[in-house]
């Protein structure tokens, strides 16, 4: 089967671990390495931001994701109210307001995935 490529924004707001390392990065990764997708975008909201500055397996998952191609982005807002704003850069993640960006990703009718 043909999968058609273009671009996925998947929206992680999970603070749970599992759900972050068995279903958020696990299918993120596969279909990166497997190219079911062009571009996968990785938003880091709310309380996933919390997580991936605390934890030292979620913050090498996300690095292998970026090193792979996956665009990492977070949300200022959520990432300040954590403190955690700094941590998250260090990871390589573009930190910035993300109300107008996902709002862009949806009028332009980007597959968004939520978790």
């Amino acid at each position: 089967m043909e999968l058609k490529k273009n671009k996925l924004v998947i929206l992680w707001t999970s603070g749970d671990r599992e759900v972050a390392l068995n279903m958020v990065f696990m299918y993120t990764l596969n279909a990166k390495i497997n190219g079911w997708w062009d571009d996968i975008v990785l938003i880091v909201w709310g309380p996933s931001a919390k997580l991936g500055s605390t934890d030292e397996e979620i913050q090498k998952a996300l690095i292998n994701l970026r090193e792979k191609g996956v665009i990492l982005e977070a949300c200022k807002a959520c990432a300040d109210k954590y403190k955690v704003s700094k941590d998250l850069k260090t990871l390589g993640i573009d930190v910035k307001y993300m109300g107008q960006p996902l709002t862009q990703y949806i009028q332009e009718e980007t597959k968004v995935l939520t978790f």
